[in-house]
């Protein structure tokens, strides 16, 4: 019977041995807190659960029906000393959890710069940080080093005992960036910029993937972060400018197209302005950036007539994604009246009689523009009213 028992146990071992306990044994000082964290919280809430488990079952066993030796007090209804155990034990450790839980949200805020590279060791003016742009993309990841000009795909690297500054964005849909040995979790979203702060440790190649289902390509996005020294992070940004591709905005657009299982490349340059780009929504040239056009509704924005106009702004991500719904890319180009538009209506239709003069027909930047009422021509009663002049391509 116990050699069968064992027996049982081995394919629960073999299962057990394939586990990735690198959560529980993590390379960098911020998981290293988050760590202690979740292990000195169970242990504080087993204070109470393993007493109470242990007397369900001894309850159980002393008054059982056949029990002739446990005493019988059926008139017995309080205890002063009873009731100051079940509700003082339990009181300090909810007081104890919460004031961990309170330090912990504080001093482990991803958008909160670190204060030391690991325990006993403070950050100092020595310790620059590496500045990293991530983007999420379907379905692969890309990471860009303003400091350093490069960009990669599925590959991160980092020095041991630096602080890193991830700056995180997503091009399309939520993804969640997680290294589980660096630091925990954040969500990358388009149109918006979250913030992870964090230093490795220990050299080494650490998984790192989304952890927030995003489509088919899923289950490929993952990448490798590499914990190097100062030589051996030297030499990958060597390698990496040695790289023939450069990210262009032109180049990005292509990256940007779903596509699974991708294999790590470098860039060797990358366009300055692109993670800004990415961030506002205005990768393609000529389109008004989410940036901009935030500066001109600050301004008293374009009144109810360009409401309908800049309705259509709305993230292209359905038409760009090749779904089947969706109405196709649209964007502002410029600012025009009401018969300007007209103009350019009927000159694209080559019946344009009018003579009337049209506008430059340069991107519109969001710079220079007047408040509502402060120009002369908004002033005059006259003037003929703003519009937009909308492309759809």
């Amino acid at each position: 019977m116990k050699r069968s028992g064992v027996l049982l146990l081995f394919p629960l071992a073999v299962l057990l041995s394939g586990c990735d306990f690198v959560v529980l044994a993590p390379a960098g000082d911020v998981a290293v807190q988050q760590r202690d964290l979740l292990v000195i919280s169970t242990l504080l809430m087993l204070l109470i659960i393993v007493p109470v488990m242990a007397l369900t079952v001894f309850f159980a066993w002393r008054y059982r029906q056949s029990s002739t030796k446990a005493p019988y007090t059926p008139d017995w209804d309080h205890s002063t000393k009873l009731e100051l155990v079940i509700w003082a034990a339990p009181l300090l450790i909810i007081i104890c959890l919460g004031a961990l839980t309170w330090l912990g949200t504080h001093l482990l805020d991803p958008y909160r710069r670190i204060d030391r590279i690991e325990a006993g060791q403070p950050v100092t003016q020595g310790h620059k940080p590496l500045r990293v742009e991530v983007v999420a993309l379907d379905w692969k990841w890309l990471f860009i080093y303003p400091d350093y000009g490069i960009a990669s795909v599925n590959e991160l690297a980092a020095p041991v005992n630096q602080p890193i500054d991830f700056r995180i964005t997503s091009s399309t849909v939520m993804n969640s960036f997680y290294v589980p040995a660096l630091a925990g979790q954040i969500y990358a979203m388009p149109g918006m910029e979250t913030k992870l702060h964090a230093v490795i440790n220990r050299p080494g190649t650490y998984t790192g993937f989304s952890a927030n289902y995003s489509g088919a390509g899923f289950s490929g996005m993952r990448f490798a972060f590499h914990g190097l020294s100062d030589q051996a992070f030297g030499e990958w940004v060597t390698q990496s400018k040695s790289a023939q591709a450069t990210l262009s905005r032109e180049t990005y657009l292509a990256l940007e197209r779903p596509s699974e299982n991708e294999p790590v490349r470098h860039y060797a340059s990358v366009d300055p302005d692109l993670y800004g780009a990415i961030l506002n929504l205005c990768v393609e040239r000529g389109k008004m950036c989410m940036n901009e056009m935030m500066s001109i509704d600050a301004k008293g924005g374009l009144g109810l007539a360009g409401v309908r106009n800049t309705l259509p702004l709305q993230y292209d991500k359905l038409a760009r994604r090749g779904a089947v719904f969706g109405n196709d890319p649209s964007y502002v180009a410029s600012i025009c009246t009401a018969e300007e538009a007209a103009a350019a209506a009927r000159a694209a239709r080559n019946d344009d009689d009018s003579g009337w003069p049209l506008r430059d027909l340069s991107p519109l930047r969001g710079v220079g523009l007047l408040a509502p009422g402060a120009g002369s021509r908004r002033a005059d009663a006259g003037a003929p009213s703003l519009g937009l002049l909308r492309f759809d391509l």
